[in-house]
């Protein structure tokens, strides 16, 4: 193929922005600020987890509460029954003594169930305290998480920006190349991968850093200056700059 060499030199243009356009790709997929989204994110469901688990506890043990004190109320108002039919006298001497030892079984019973009760209550307020910390936690990490999120989003929207202009620049400059040299260029680019062309400096491709044999330096010594040149070990276009070292 021939190109003259203002043509092949706009390729190592296009292989500058194509490189730039690959980094902004890379960066788009893999950057610290998606990372640190994503950390984020994982802590965030983490704290959710506990928060159910959590709001769980506190709901069961609000059920014990109610019930510790429907018993422990139940029990007062038999005990304001019975004191109330023992202070007026009403009944026969055994009635009034059968009531005298049930009072006193209610006292022993109320007791009984007033420590539990207070036991579930130490517990609920132990399960609340737990809630209230995690959803103070839990409002941190979302706070981190929109701070996470906006950095990302702002880093996107400024590599979006740069991937236009240099999209921009690669259609003007992709149309000095030529049809036929673009068409190889882009062949040799998804073939290989990165940039389908380099420049030949100090006797070395830049596009796999493997410096040439002395048949190959002779071979581009004497190739015409329109001839497109191609890198015998990575196959990419390669294009003669005045630090070739030929």
């Amino acid at each position: 193929m021939k190109a003259d060499a203002s043509r092949q030199w706009r390729l190592l243009d296009l292989a500058e922005l194509d490189t730039r356009l690959d980094q902004i790709t890379h960066r788009l997929r893999s950057s610290d600020e998606q990372r640190a989204v994503d950390a984020a994110t994982r802590r965030r469901a983490d704290i959710d987890t506990d928060l159910v688990l959590a709001r769980t506890a506190v709901s069961d043990v609000d059920r014990e509460v109610r019930r510790a004190e429907d018993e422990v109320q139940l029990v007062r108002d038999r005990l304001t029954r019975n004191q109330s039919r023992l202070d007026s006298g009403q009944g026969t001497a055994k009635d009034l003594q059968a009531l005298q030892h049930e009072i006193a079984s209610l006292q022993r019973r109320q007791s009984t169930l007033e420590d539990q009760e207070l036991e579930v209550m130490e517990r609920a307020e132990g399960h609340q305290a737990t809630l209230d910390r995690l959803e103070a936690r839990a409002a941190e990490l979302e706070a981190e998480l929109a701070e996470t999120v906006s950095a990302r989003d702002a880093l996107v929207r400024t590599l979006e920006a740069e991937r236009e202009q240099v999209t921009g620049r690669r259609g003007d400059v992709a149309g000095g190349v030529g049809e036929d040299l673009l068409a190889l260029y882009t062949t040799i680019r998804e073939s290989v991968g990165g940039v389908g062309a380099a420049a030949l400096r100090q006797r070395r491709c830049e596009g796999c850093h493997m410096e040439l044999n002395q048949v190959d330096l002779g071979r581009i010594r004497s190739a015409a200056d329109d001839q497109v040149l191609r890198c015998e070990e990575c196959r990419r276009i390669l294009v003669r700059t005045p630090e070739s070292g030929l």
